[in-house]
């Protein structure tokens, strides 16, 4: 019987496998990464969009002139946010709060200056005469004292930004922590503060107590010495302290950490209502990114009215060093 080709039935086809696609250990760390930097840039988004519905209203500052330039950075020391494990470091019972810190700040040319105003300078505060120059905010507030700092020294600021003790902490803890070069041993009874010498990492208890330290001693010879320098030695730690939050934040570390920094950022600052965090996130960048530190306290001598002790200016230099910081020229003496 003979085979008839057309009534073969037709062989059935193997399956068809499917292949799965397999990715190189290259390619899956690039995958990895895209989908963190994905990850970790909706959570700075949105934690950004929380810090500027959370940052506190100064409420109105006609002081204020128009424009980015100049900042106002204030350090209030009202303890009414204040943890007890960082109050326990500080001495002392009052009520409401002064300004602590009074800096004024701009990056101009690639140079970040930084230009202190210690608190016991005596100025003119408009509607109650002559005074300490943090007696201005206890009288009438953030627009006051950006008034009175207009006054006393002709530059008028653009922004204002207050941070108090509690929020100067939580931000360096949200930055977890900040370097301090310390080349003694050193400590301060009244503030808590006990350091190591050498390069270490503190956190915002131990920077607060180290930038707020009016006793600090240091250990040479076998023996504690006092250092003195006041208020104005107070304020280049001051200045030190914030340098070093400023470029943590913008560190590869900070940027990681950049939704916590972010949040307590927002839950501590108080500014003028036209600054947003956004604003802040471009200034410090500019911040970190100057080539050159000009860091400084206004030139001072101490004085004496009624029984009282201040800070005059000392001129010619204290107005030669204002008017290079009103024209962003080099500050004389940085």
């Amino acid at each position: 019987m003979s085979h008839n080709p057309a009534t073969t039935t037709p062989s059935r086809r193997a399956p068809q496998q499917t292949r799965r696609r397999r990715f190189s250990r290259g390619q899956r760390w690039t995958i990895g990464i895209l989908l963190f930097l994905v990850l970790a840039a909706t959570a700075l988004i949105g934690a950004t969009f929380l810090a500027d519905f959370q940052m506190e209203d100064a409420g109105p500052m006609p002081s204020l002139a128009a424009g980015d330039g100049v900042y106002l950075i204030v350090g209030s020391d009202s303890r009414e946010n204040l943890p007890d494990d960082l109050d326990q470091r500080f001495f002392g019972d009052f009520g409401g709060a002064r300004a602590d810190v009074i800096i004024l700040a701009q990056v101009v040319d690639g140079r970040r200056q930084l230009l202190s105003l210690p608190r016991d300078l005596l100025v003119e505060i408009p509607g109650h005469g002559g005074d300490k120059i943090n007696a201005a905010y206890a009288f009438g507030g953030p627009d006051l004292l950006a008034e009175t700092v207009a006054d006393a020294t002709g530059i008028r600021p653009n922004h204002y930004l207050e941070v108090e003790f509690a929020g100067f902490a939580g931000i360096i803890d949200a930055l977890g922590g900040i370097e301090l070069d310390i080349p003694y041993p050193a400590r301060d009874d009244k503030s808590g503060l006990v350091l190591e010498p050498g390069v270490q990492k503190v956190n915002g208890a131990t920077a607060l107590a180290y930038a707020r330290s009016r006793s600090y001693e240091e250990y040479r010879e076998g023996q504690w010495v006092p250092q003195g320098g006041g208020d104005i030695a107070r304020a280049a730690r001051q200045r030190e302290v914030l340098t070093k939050m400023m470029a943590g934040a913008s560190s590869p570390s900070g940027l990681v950490r950049s939704p916590l920094v972010v949040t307590a950022i927002g839950s501590h600052l108080t500014a003028d209502s036209g600054l947003t965090v956004f604003d802040l996130a471009r200034t410090g960048w500019d911040m970190r990114s100057a080539d050159v530190t000009e860091s400084m306290t206004l030139p001072v001598v101490g004085a004496e009215e009624g029984g009282i002790s201040y800070l005059v200016r000392d001129d010619p230099a204290a107005t030669e060093v204002l008017n290079a910081f009103a024209t962003g020229q080099p500050l004389p003496g940085a």
